[in-house]
């Protein structure tokens, strides 16, 4: 497919979008791939690419085998996801430092919304639905209240996130970095995003080898996972739609204690920076909150959330009439 200077802008915009998604919980990335209409193109690229590129490029040369995978397409297409995710990161960062209380409202409102964005694709309501979503919410909730298993910055609690946060690329709807908030590795993936950022700005090799030496980790989890798990997930949901629906809202429903604004914090913990942060939490009322609740700016946010996904919602129905 022959494509101008401006199809390709258009398309780094539209990676840019992606890009913001996948750094927010709650929103998905493949839904704005899909409100934009490059989301059968993306997969289609996607699932062609395997190693037979190398045996076109042997064969017919570089140029002719980069056309054949449409991989101009592809590359554009993340460097805009790219350039947005690190730029978000320092923001995020500075949000979980400096206005924690605003940044869960807001993320609290998005999931809230997902909920019932998931929920009401559940097509019929049999026993095995409810129990699901049940099961699903009881089991999610206990994990927002369990004590951390390892450090969110161990080598291999990284791999073991990549390779269960993968879900999100398989199943439609699920973002990546509401699953890596769940497990506790959201605020540490943020941190890993703005030492690559900083460490390619500043040209800081240490940094930068500190940042790509932790993110292979993850991609390794990831690939795993995918192996594993792709075929299975990707069968259940063709043929078990409803009940993969009705985990999904539970476990969505069951994380809201997870990203519940105001917390007092158990015991804390010191990430690589050598900054002080909180390592486990518990959710209480506005009332024991110690500091000012601000009732009235978290409930705004909440709202601004919950909007926000209505608003993609509508323009992805109008995009399927």
């Amino acid at each position: 497919m022959q494509r101008s200077l401006k199809d390709y802008l258009i398309i780094v915009t539209k990676g840019l979008a992606m890009g913001a998604a996948d750094v927010i919980p709650g929103v998905s990335g493949g839904t704005i791939a899909f409100i934009s209409g490059i989301y059968e193109e993306l997969i289609a690229t996607i699932n062609k690419l395997d190693l037979s590129f190398f045996s076109v490029w042997k064969k017919e040369g570089f140029l002719t085998s980069w056309r054949a995978y449409n991989l101009s397409f592809l590359s554009v297409l993340f460097t805009g996801i790219a350039i947005s995710i690190l730029s978000l990161a320092k923001i995020i960062k500075w949000l979980l430092h400096n206005e924690p209380l605003l940044l869960w409202a807001f993320f609290f409102g998005l999931v809230l919304a997902s909920i019932l964005y998931i929920g009401k694709q559940i097509t019929v309501w049999r026993p095995k639905v409810f129990m699901g979503i049940v099961l699903a919410a009881v089991v999610s909730y206990f994990i927002t209240i369990a004590e951390p298993i390892a450090s969110p910055e161990s080598l291999w609690y990284l791999m073991l996130c990549g390779f269960i946060a993968i879900i999100a690329m398989i199943l439609p709807g699920v973002s990546g970095a509401f699953i890596l908030l769940i497990l506790g590795a959201y605020q540490t993936f943020i941190n890993i995003l703005n030492q690559l950022r900083e460490g390619l700005l500043q040209m800081d090799l240490a940094l930068l080898w500190h940042a790509i030496y932790k993110i292979i980790i993850i991609a390794i989890g990831a690939i795993a996972g995918l192996k594993l798990f792709s075929k299975v997930l990707n069968w259940m949901f063709k043929n078990h739609k409803n009940t993969i629906l009705a985990i999904l809202t539970g476990f969505m429903m069951g994380s809201l204690n997870k990203l519940w604004p105001w917390k007092k914090v158990l015991s804390w913990r010191t990430d690589s920076e050598g900054l002080k942060v909180p390592f486990i939490e518990q959710s209480i009322m506005p009332s024991e909150f110690d500091g000012d609740p601000r009732i009235i700016w978290v409930l705004l946010f909440m709202v601004i959330g919950f909007l926000l996904i209505l608003i993609l919602e509508r323009l992805a129905v109008k995009k399927v009439n």
